[in-house]
């Protein structure tokens, strides 16, 4: 599903507003996200965990019906012609601009990487934390997700180049705050890095939309692929700087691959700035 929602959108939204697109697409997936938690914690608390999954599938066949009635249909036809999807993959994999796809291996990796080892330290002393208030720890999802929209232009007015290392600032700043001893700067130092996730994901997603004519949806898997690869070093990877050094450990990793996904993305992405006309025009 993301592969067709991010070639979607770039074939159906003006070039000016691919940014804004990809980041609400990608807002959306924050709060459903967040919803779909607190969803199965309340009907499961009420009833069982069968429950809460009945009530998840009325969720997602609530939402395919709406996007058979409220989505436009497509404006534009993918070519019916056969193709050699292996050289489409080996030509996909060659394109010197797809090469910034490692960086998705890179922004799962840092989620996953401060969220899950983040409940160990505020579990320990001197914080020691419940399990029901490290759950509520995800409500500063929300927080990025209200940034989106203001990311979202930021995309379409600066371009991605610049969208990354504003997001990747945001990210290391939020990655030192939590080696902070104060709790609530702990909290929105989490928050700073969920937004730089998140705001990062929304450029990657454009930018790979944006170099890609064709396979876009070819394109995009890959660098799902990347992606998801990166979630789960991420939640393998810092448990040896765990074992050696705790918190701090895990942050200095977190660091490091911040600092790559900046590389990647200076050493390999082109400039792609444009011109953005003023919110409302030349889109509904």
């Amino acid at each position: 599903m993301f592969g067709i929602a991010i070639a979607y959108v770039h074939d159906e939204w003006p070039t000016t507003h691919v940014g804004r697109a990809m980041a609400a697409y990608v807002s959306g997936t924050v709060i459903g996200g967040f919803c779909g938690r607190a969803l199965v914690g309340l009907v499961a608390s009420s009833y069982d965990w069968h429950t809460a999954f009945a009530a998840l599938a009325v969720a997602n066949l609530v939402a395919a019906v709406l996007l058979v009635f409220l989505l436009p249909s497509e404006t534009r036809r993918a070519s019916t012609r056969s193709r050699d999807h292996g050289q489409s993959i080996v030509r996909l994999i060659a394109n010197p601009q797809l090469m910034g796809r490692r960086r998705g291996f890179c922004v799962l990796f840092m989620q996953v990487a401060m969220f899950s080892y983040v409940t160990f330290h505020l579990s320990a002393e001197p914080y020691l934390l419940s399990t029901a208030a490290l759950g509520w720890l995800f409500v500063v999802y929300l927080f990025g997700a209200g940034v989106m929209p203001f990311a979202g232009r930021w995309i379409d007015v600066r371009g991605h180049r610049d969208a990354l290392a504003s997001s990747m600032a945001m990210g290391v700043t939020g990655a030192l705050l939590t080696l902070a001893p104060w709790l609530p700067a702990i909290v929105a130092g989490l928050a700073l890095v969920g937004t730089g996730v998140f705001a990062a994901q929304a450029t990657a997603s454009s930018y790979i939309g944006a170099v890609t004519h064709e396979d876009r949806g070819l394109a995009v898997g890959l660098y799902s692929t990347c992606y998801y690869l990166g979630g789960s070093a991420g939640g393998a990877v810092p448990a040896l700087f765990w074992d050696a050094g705790g918190w701090p450990a895990c942050v200095a990793l977190v660091l490091i691959v911040q600092m790559t996904t900046v590389t990647i993305a200076l050493r390999f992405w082109r400039p792609t700035r444009v011109h953005a006309v003023p919110v409302g025009e030349g889109i509904s």
